[in-house]
């Protein structure tokens, strides 16, 4: 029996030994440093370019800050034979594409390498941060962990080529910071190879409205029965080789481009005349003329590329092919950013999907942020995934994510996530997003990560809701941006505050953080959307606060019309002084003699409800398109009235200009009025006019008694012939008239 045992024990026991054995080889590692030595040496290639040796350089940098060894570069001539290797670039020769990185071991050797000398340093990074937990979060923000021994799994074999090939994020953070931007694999500049004058809405760059107008209007768009600056007439066969010869002549100006852009201005006000409105209905496109205009450029150039937009009126695909060395440029701007592109914007997806049927020549210009609020709260994250994914799988190897460039709602956050989306669309968004909160904020992340998740999370529970480019925070206020919400996301700041209190860089990222939240409830305090946000006395300390967060971290701008933050706190500081002084046209009963249009839900008490228009016509202002604004108030007794004063904005890229006068009238009876006093437009409109502002009407008059005051606003009717919205009318709007 104890023989028996014996050899039972002895058979389990060989088995056991058998299984750890070959666990153990199974898991063998290597051992690139342990202790503060290392038998390893970096190897660059023979013939390696600058560029590579900076790979091994890198390599060598962060080897050293994580294990304090620093390893030996040398290059294959001078090979230490009793070191091990780990070799920088493609030392075996293998056929890889341009982008494909390469992370293998072979015996007890390292090799990192890729298709091209951007590919290597990439695989570099990758390597670093793969196989050695290297997290950079922005600029001069790393995490690098510290160790005794690097030790590497013995078999690696990873292999990775990213399928967007051109990937920008339009983020100072990388074109300020080059090894940032290395680090998260992505471009240096919005538009790499192309000439640097001529990136898009070029037609005014090559014939100017200024030169060519008066004596060649043929040269322009037929709107009606007038030629108008606004496009060019691509049927035009000077306007062609007028084009060509610019298109020549930068190129021989900048020989190291590659790429022109060859694109209509920024308005929809194409050509009507005879000829392009035929080829366009051929085509069942507007961009019918625009491609066979391009690709009469394009084949003059065959060695180059011509980049034109499919954009706004040009977005639909036309029938003609566009040539192979045209890039085709789809831009999102028109969509609906609360959810995916495939669901809440399937003209532009399908409009993708055409253009993917003519070409494979795709880049695509998506936008990120709110432009009209670079701060506001947005709450895309979800979206930006799902339609990363689906440009990719529908022919698109250029990918430009316009960001804000200037900071804009958690910019570092933001742009960490569209780097990395565009290296890998199928990334685990919610880990990407814990790891940069929990890495950035620190103790802090977790409160900021509850942000997030719950504007997301109540966003979800309006799916009628359009989360628009040029939105304002005021359209959220019965949604994710409500009272109570908005108490709930205060809350998560101040204790976010709280727990990096003790650490003032991380404390100053916080404030940063939350300055799209204080940006909200300034906000609903302008439009007083409850008893706990209203103007009062203490709303100027929040607005100084914005201010002064703003200036530390060199936050100058509010939108890109280059509204200033110093702009925004003092007409904020403006209108606090406006909402506080006596007003006996409070809550008085407004009658129009002219028709508004879709703002303010068209509600003529906006002019005397309280609610302060801010920089955005989707604030509170009552607008009128194309006409002028005659009002008339009610005071519903005589009074004394000693000044009138109202408030108008102005926003000239989308056609809001000032009035050209205000008039002012009084009455007793409602019927005979008194004219009492006019003011002009103190900045008429002009080519170099400030795009956004907002100026107050104000006339001083004699005290005297009326019950009526008339309003009338005179318009400009039409967007001058030298502005993009030539032939279109032009808007007005109004805001809070003030009566003492």
């Amino acid at each position: 029996m104890v023989n028996m045992f014996k050899a039972h024990f002895a058979k389990v026991f060989k088995c056991l030994l058998i299984v750890f054995l070959v666990s153990s080889c199974e898991n063998k590692n290597i051992t690139l440093a342990n202790g503060g030595v290392s038998d390893y040496e970096i190897v660059f290639l023979g013939e390696a370019s600058k560029s590579e040796y900076k790979s091994a350089e890198i390599l060598q940098n962060y080897i050293q800050k994580i294990s304090e060894v620093k390893l030996d570069i040398v290059d294959e001539s001078s090979q230490n034979a009793n070191k091990h290797k780990i070799y920088i670039g493609n030392i075996s020769n293998e056929n890889l594409e341009n982008q494909q990185i390469q992370i293998k071991t072979e015996k007890e050797n390292l090799i990192i390498s890729g298709g091209s000398e951007e590919a290597t340093q990439n695989a570099v990074y990758k390597f670093l941060e793969l196989y050695l937990d290297c997290k950079w979060y922005a600029p001069y923000v790393e995490a690098i962990p510290k160790r005794l021994a690097i030790n590497l799994d013995e078999k690696i074999n990873y292999s990775y080529t990213p399928p967007i090939k051109t990937r920008t994020v339009h983020s100072r953070l990388f074109y300020q910071n080059e090894g940032f931007a290395a680090q998260q694999k992505v471009t240096t500049k919005a538009f790499p190879y192309y000439v640097p004058s001529a990136r898009v809405h070029t037609f005014n760059k090559f014939i100017p409205e200024e030169k060519f107008y008066k004596s060649n209007p043929e040269y322009f768009a037929l709107r009606g029965n007038k030629r108008l600056p606004t496009q060019l007439c691509l049927t035009n066969v000077t306007v062609l080789k007028m084009v060509k010869d610019s298109v020549r002549s930068l190129f021989n100006q900048f020989p190291e481009a590659s790429v022109i852009s060859v694109s209509g201005n920024d308005n929809t006000q194409y050509c009507e005349c005879g000829n392009c409105k035929k080829i366009d209905a051929e085509e069942g496109s507007h961009a019918g003329t625009m491609i066979r205009f391009v690709n009469d450029v394009a084949q003059s150039f065959p060695e180059k590329t011509i980049s034109t937009l499919a954009y706004q009126y040009t977005r639909k695909p036309c029938k003609t092919k566009p040539l192979n060395n045209v890039l085709i440029t789809l831009c999102s701007i028109e969509c609906d950013r609360s959810a995916p592109i495939t669901e809440k914007c399937t003209a532009f997806a399908d409009d993708i999907k055409g253009w993917s049927a003519l070409t494979e020549n795709i880049r695509i210009w998506d936008y990120t942020t709110q432009f009209t609020n670079f701060l506001a709260p947005f709450p895309n994250f979800k979206t930006l995934q799902p339609n990363i994914q689906f440009f990719r799988d529908n022919n698109t190897k250029w990918v430009f994510e316009q960001h804000s460039n200037n900071p804009s709602e958690l910019f570092e956050l933001r742009s960490y996530i569209m780097a990395k989306l565009l290296w890998n669309p199928d990334a685990n968004v919610d880990d990407i997003i814990t790891e940069f909160t929990n890495g950035y904020y620190h103790e802090a992340g977790k409160y900021v990560k509850s942000y997030v998740d719950l504007i997301h999370k109540e966003l979800k529970k309006h799916p009628d809701f359009f989360l628009f480019l040029y939105g304002d925070p005021s359209q959220a206020f019965d949604a994710y941006l409500s009272p109570e919400l908005l108490k709930q996301y205060v809350s998560f700041f101040d204790d976010a505050e709280k727990a990096v209190a003790d650490k003032p860089d991380i404390l100053k990222r916080v404030k940063v953080a939350r300055l799209s939240i204080d940006y909200a409830v300034l906000e609903a305090c302008r439009k007083s959307i409850s008893e706990d946000f209203t103007i009062t006395e203490n709303t100027k300390t929040l607005v100084e606060n914005f201010m002064s967060v703003c200036n530390e971290a060199n936050i100058t701008l509010m939108n890109e019309m280059g509204y200033t933050v110093t702009d925004y706190g003092n007409a904020y500081l403006k209108s606090i002084e406006v909402a506080l002084q006596p007003n006996i046209a409070s809550g008085k009963k407004v009658t129009l003699l002219t028709k508004p249009k879709k703002y303010a839900n068209e509600n003529p008490q906006a002019l005397t409800d309280g609610a302060l228009g801010g920089s955005n016509f989707y604030s509170n202002w009552l607008g009128f398109e194309g006409n002028h604004l005659e009002a008339i108030i009610d005071l519903d007794e005589k009074k004394e009235v000693k000044s009138i004063s109202t408030a108008f904005l102005q926003v000239t890229n989308h056609i809001v200009f000032f009035p050209k006068k205000v008039t002012y009238y009084g009455s007793v009876d409602g019927k005979k009025f008194t004219k009492l006093g006019t003011i002009s437009n103190q900045f008429p409109l002009n080519k170099s006019s400030k795009i956004n502002d907002i100026q107050y009407f104000n006339l001083e008059i004699k005290p005297s008694q009326w019950r009526y005051i008339k309003i009338k606003a005179e318009s400009l009717k039409n967007a001058p012939y030298w502005h993009h919205g030539a032939g279109l009318p032009s808007w007005i709007f109004a805001d809070e008239v003030i009566i003492n």
